[in-house]
This record gives structure tokens, C-alpha cells and sequence, in this order.
């Protein structure tokens, strides 16, 4: 009985083996042929993806290039004029109200520059150092660039910028520019102006910035402190941070990119030529503009266009004493050193306008031309 269950269960043939094997191996094959062209096909649908998506990021950060390209100002006004203006005033509380005054038509016109050359041959380059003050008359480019300096620096910076002073005396009482820079406490924004503090921070982390916040801010990069700097604060902040974060960029880059006004820089030159010469752009002012009395109507002049745009203002005596005291120019006509020599105020009615007067008639007839010329550029 034991035999016969065995002699049924008898193995199959070596041909049937093989071939049931070979089926089962192309069974196999034709499966994973079917996952790789699976896989690839979901690869090449998640690289067109990928694809799509970096070229819409590409476009977006053109967009972006494109809108802050066109909303930045990329051409400066600059106006020099004499410290001697400050001669004119009869007390030391009315020089200083004639400095205010020249400020804040610098920064109503947006004025980028302010160069105070000296025609009395005091040779003065620099406001740093220790001057005694003055009284009615003496050091009036000093003064007039200190005064400046001071009612365009940010309220929060003034006491790390400006120790107490004679020339600075009654600069308290002046009516304050209210720039766009000037920012209030709370007030969120883009960039800030602040200065860098002396205050340690870990390896591997910037500085410590005042901004004027309610916070400090953590920058980019360790400076030397007691530095002036521009910092353009991230957009997300986390707001349960100990600090803000932020990146220091250059002082143009709210004027270039944001189309911001972003205040005034003031230079000291030695004297009328100085200028010219010593112009901190890198291809110097392509348009230079002269006014006087002696000059051509403005109304019917039109500007060409222009990058960098220098309107010199003369003294007491016009831009003729100026070129006679300065000793690198020979000529004594001064219509020969500019590109357009204007009356910008042609009719008037007084014997002499008054430099701090001229600047406001000079910078409003101008505007009005610069708008035409640069119209995309005027409006930001």
C-alpha cells in the first residue's frame, strides 16, 4: 500500500522544470522592465517640475530686479557753495538759523551732496578736531558743514556722532528735516540708519547695531564700533528674538534701489576747483551748472540727461570772487568752468538775492527741468 502514493508523486521532467523557470525569470524581467519605465517616467514628470519651477523663480526674481530697478533714482544732485554765507549773519543765533535754513531746502529738493568750498583761503578740509567755535565771522565753513552734519544725522545717533559744541550751540532750536532716514521708533521699514556698538558677540557673528528700535540689530559682519552704517533689516523678523536681523549695504543702495531720499553727504574742498577735482563719483559730475545774475534765462534752457549733477552757488560777491582767489584757475570769466551758466531767477525785483535764497529758486526752477528729462526717475 506504501508504494502505490509514491509512484504517483514522481518528479516532472527536466524540460518542464527549465521552461517553467525560464517563464518565471521572463515573468520577472517584464515586471522590473515595467518599474524602471514607471520610475523614469515619474522622474521626468518631477524634473519638468523642478524645471518649471526654478524657471518661475527665475522670472519672479527678474520681476523683481525689473520693479527695483525702475523704482530706484539713479542720478544725484549736488549743490557747493561758499562758507562764507555764514558772514552775512550778525550774531551767532542767526548763522546758525542761515545753516538750518540751507538744510532744509536740501532736503525738500532732495539734494544728495552739499560741497562747502572756502573763497578766504582758510584751507579747511575736515570738521574733525577740536575748533574753539566762533563767533560773528571765522571758521564759517566748519560751522556751516558742522551744522549740516548734525541736522542731517537721525535724532537716535546724534549724541554717538556729536559731543557738545560751540558751533552746535543753537542747533537745538532748528526746525528738524524730517528726512525719510529721520524714522521713528516703531516704524517698520526697509532700511534704517544706525551705528555700531561696542558690545561683544560670538565667533562666527556680526556686530551689534543701534537703529533706533526697540531692539538692536545683529548684522552681518563684525565692524569697528562707533561706525555710521546702513542696514537693510530682513523681512521675516522673528519677534520673540532678543534682536532683530539685519545686513549692512552701502548708503546708496535706499536712493538706487528703493528710490528712497536717503539725506545728504557733506564734503569740505579747499577751494572752487577743489569741486570739481576731488568729486567722489568715479567718472566726476558729467552736468556742472553755475548761477548768476550774469548768466543765461534758465526758463529757456532745457538739460541734457545726465548721472551726476553739480549747481554752484557764489558768495556774498558771486562765483567771480571765487575764481579770482583760487590758485589753480587761470581764467577770470567763470561761465568757462561749467556746462550751463544760468539766471535762474531772471526780473528780479531785489539788487542781490541771498545765497540761502538763490538755492531754493535755483533747486524748484531745476526740479521741474530734471523731471522732464529723467521723468521715470523724477517720480521716485
Amino acid at each position: 500500500m506504501s508504494e502505490g502514493p509514491a509512484k504517483k508523486k514522481q518528479k516532472p521532467f527536466a524540460t518542464e522544470v527549465e521552461e517553467k523557470v525560464a517563464w518565471k525569470r521572463k515573468k520577472a524581467e517584464s515586471k522590473e522592465k515595467k518599474r524602471r519605465w514607471k520610475e523614469a517616467k515619474v522622474i521626468k514628470q518631477l524634473e519638468k517640475q523642478n524645471q518649471a519651477k526654478v524657471e518661475e523663480q527665475k522670472k519672479q526674481q527678474q520681476c523683481q530686479e525689473e520693479e527695483q530697478k525702475a523704482k530706484g533714482r539713479l542720478h544725484t544732485v549736488s549743490i557747493a557753495l561758499p562758507g562764507s554765507v555764514l558772514d552775512n549773519a550778525q550774531s551767532p543765533e542767526l548763522r546758525t538759523y542761515l545753516a538750518g535754513q540751507i538744510a532744509r531746502a536740501c532736503a525738500v529738493f532732495c539734494v544728495d551732496e552739499v560741497v562747502i568750498f572756502d573763497e578766504k583761503g582758510e584751507n579747511t578740509t575736515t570738521v574733525e578736531g577740536e575748533f574753539k567755535g566762533v563767533g560773528r565771522k571765522g571758521q564759517a565753513c566748519v560751522q556751516l558743514a558742522r551744522i549740516l552734519q548734525f541736522l542731517e544725522c537721525p535724532q537716535y545717533l546724534r549724541k554717538a556722532f556729536f559731543p557738545k559744541h560751540h558751533d552746535l550751540q543753537f542747533a537745538g532750536l532748528l526746525n528738524p528735516l524730517d528726512a525719510p532716514h529721520h524714522m521713528r521708533i516703531d516704524e517698520v521699514v526697509e532700511f534704517r540708519e544706525g551705528v555700531v556698538l561696542d558690545r561683544p558677540s560670538k565667533e562666527g557673528t556680526g556686530s551689534f547695531v543701534n537703529c533706533g528700535m526697540r531692539k538692536e540689530v545683529q548684522i552681518d559682519k563684525q565692524l569697528q564700533p562707533g561706525l555710521r552704517v546702513t542696514v537693510r533689516l530682513q523681512k521675516n523678523q522673528n519677534t520673540e528674538s532678543r534682536v532683530y536681523k539685519g545686513v549692512v549695504v552701502a548708503p546708496h543702495v535706499p536712493r538706487t534701489e528703493g528710490g528712497m531720499y536717503w539725506g545728504y553727504s557733506v564734503r569740505l574742498a579747499s577751494c572752487l576747483s577743489a569741486v570739481m577735482t576731488e568729486c567722489p563719483f568715479k567718472d566726476g559730475y558729467d552736468l556742472t551748472i553755475g548761477t548768476s545774475e550774469k548768466g543765461r534765462d534758465a526758463d529757456q534752457t532745457s538739460l541734457p540727461p545726465f548721472r551726476h549733477m553739480l549747481v554752484v552757488f557764489g558768495g556774498l560777491q558771486g562765483l567771480e570772487a571765487s575764481v579770482d582767489v583760487d590758485p589753480n584757475l587761470e581764467v577770470t570769466d567763470p561761465s568757462v568752468l561749467f556746462d550751463l551758466y544760468l539766471n535762474t531767477c531772471s526780473g528780479q525785483g531785489s539788487r542781490t538775492i541771498r545765497t540761502e535764497e538763490a538755492i531754493l529758486i535755483s533747486l524748484s526752477l531745476l526740479r521741474q527741468k530734471i523731471a522732464t528729462v529723467l521723468p521715470d526717475q523724477a517720480k521716485s
